[in-house]
């Protein structure tokens, strides 16, 4: 069965999407733990981040850099967290999160973004990101 990710490449989801290529997708994370989360993923449904090809692993690292580089010029923040965690949704993916400090950085703790508001911030991430 396609995860949910896969359903979200496919377009039989809805997502907050801020940058695409052929290859990667990210989206902003609809349980956020900071204005800006964002999600990467290889297009291709690859359960383990570490079953990945070397050519994705350093694909989708590239891709992270410059969407960190794309959350970075639109959120004031210090520094981009980056995450592997991998056992939330069974599809590879790279959580990318705007922080300040260590205590910005925190898995269950999840803001509540008004649909509006976070479709703006897609569109403002998105116009930031230069591949």
């Amino acid at each position: 069965m396609p995860s949910i990710f896969t359903k979200i490449v496919a377009g039989e989801i809805p997502s907050y999407k801020v940058a695409e290529t052929d290859d990667y997708l990210a989206f902003l994370d609809i349980r956020p733990m900071r204005e800006g989360h964002t999600l990467c993923i290889p297009k291709r449904e690859v359960d383990y981040y570490y079953d990945l090809t070397d050519e994705e692993l350093q694909g989708l690292t590239l891709f992270c850099k410059q969407v960190a580089a794309a959350i970075r010029s639109v959120i004031p923040c210090n520094r981009i967290a980056t995450a592997v965690l991998g056992l939330e949704v069974p599809h590879a993916h790279v959580h990318l999160v705007p922080v300040d400090s260590m205590r910005d950085f925190a898995f269950g703790r999840h803001l509540e973004i008004p649909s509006e508001q976070m479709a703006a911030l897609a569109q403002r991430i998105a116009a930031a990101y230069t591949a």
